[in-house]
């Protein structure tokens, strides 16, 4: 079987993006590993596959490089918008996508693209985190090292950690095992961040069931609300990640408005068989 796909980033957080509107797509853990292997597939940090839904304009399906499916991407439906309008698929600039987190609401503004983020959620057991309340400074030991984490859901459960130099955090060693520490039921993504000012933070992520990426839409509105609650920044801010910038905005209607890009790389196709 041919799969036709499309290579996407957004501020290098890449994709392969699929149509699956017919129907004929059946991704299992070992296709998604398949595809996404960047040695011997196409190569990413997630695969996205389009399919048809009654409740929305399209449904938007994740899948990580270790084959399993997560809520919601930010990056990821910012592609997904520019990806269905470019085909037809919606031919508004404002339009709406089901996701497992829900309904996300992306817009296209210019050669950006604006995604209504919901309002986060930080009681403990909805992020999901096996404290009560809202979990801020908490302490965690890891690797025989302490670590104060805060944490929240953006549709999917985010852990922030604050440094004073970001390009020197232990990501690859300590974002594994935060990842699949007890506390998190469904694990979960870190994000470790320098404060730069009160309109700017620095971040480096690690995703669950991916590893370090260059972006992360979810992470960098998590670690922006996080630092508003905390009082160590404004409600609009811009977040510097390695691969680019996205403007986080958390609205005083207690929503997130995420700003950001979403660039085409190139069209392909890949035999599965």
């Amino acid at each position: 079987m041919i799969i036709q796909f499309t290579k996407m980033h957004g501020a290098g957080n890449d994709f392969v993006m699929a149509d699956d509107r017919a129907g004929k797509l059946d991704v299992t853990p070992g296709l998604a590993r398949r595809i996404l292997d960047r040695r011997f597939g196409v190569g990413a940090d997630q695969l996205l596959v389009i399919r048809n839904t009654d409740e929305a304009d399209f449904e938007m399906r994740i899948y990580n490089p270790d084959g399993s499916e997560v809520e919601m991407c930010g990056n990821g439906v910012r592609c997904a918008a520019i990806y269905a309008k470019s085909r037809g698929i919606v031919k508004k600039d404002n339009m709406s996508v089901k996701t497992l987190a829900g309904i996300i609401r992306p817009a296209i503004v210019g050669d950006l693209v604006r995604v209504d983020m919901g309002i986060p959620e930080f009681d403990g057991p909805k992020i999901p985190v096996d404290l009560d309340g809202e979990v801020l400074d908490h302490p965690i030991e890891v690797g025989g090292r302490e670590f104060s984490i805060n944490c929240v859901s953006m549709g999917n459960p985010h852990c922030v950690i604050y440094t004073d130099d970001v390009e020197n955090a232990p990501v690859e060693s300590v974002g594994p095992m935060i990842e699949r520490h007890a506390l998190f039921p469904k694990r979960v993504n870190v994000e470790f961040i320098t404060v730069l000012s009160r309109n700017e933070i620095k971040m480096r992520v690690w995703e669950r069931g991916t590893g370090e990426t260059l972006a992360c839409g979810t992470g960098a509105t998590a670690a922006a609300v996080v630092s508003a609650r905390k009082g160590l920044t404004g409600r609009e801010v811009t977040v510097h990640l390695r691969g680019g910038d996205l403007r986080i905005n958390w609205l005083e209607s207690g929503r997130v408005a995420m700003t950001g890009p979403a660039v085409e790389v190139y069209r392909g196709e890949i035999n599965i068989d």
